[in-house]
């Protein structure tokens, strides 16, 4: 009976928070700068995800291959390519590089 309070609980606040953001966002201003500043912190979160996901494996570095993938994919998603050619080029890039023994 506590999961199904518990699981009833957090799913009853996580709808609360995501009808808050449309709800609240005609009730709150931010200063012109506060708003590019919410954007650019946005764009530094995700880089710093995408590098230690691609550049760590645990506790030490990840090898080539897999910052040779997402580097493919940054530079066909820079390019605007279509998403799902990113993930295969990136995919085949990874997969091409440990086929040939490159860690």
């Amino acid at each position: 009976m506590t999961i199904l309070v518990a699981m009833v609980l957090l799913g009853a606040g996580t709808y609360a928070l995501r009808i808050a953001g449309p709800w609240l966002r005609s009730r709150i201003t931010f200063p012109p700068r506060a708003e590019r500043l919410m954007e650019s912190s946005s764009t530094v979160l995700l880089t710093a995800l995408v590098a230690t996901t691609a550049l760590t494996e645990g506790h030490s570095p990840s090898g080539v291959a897999r910052p040779a993938g997402v580097a493919v994919a940054g530079l066909l998603a820079w390019r605007r390519a279509p998403f799902p050619l990113v993930i295969v080029a990136a995919a085949v890039a990874t997969a091409s590089l440990r086929l040939l023994n490159v860690p």
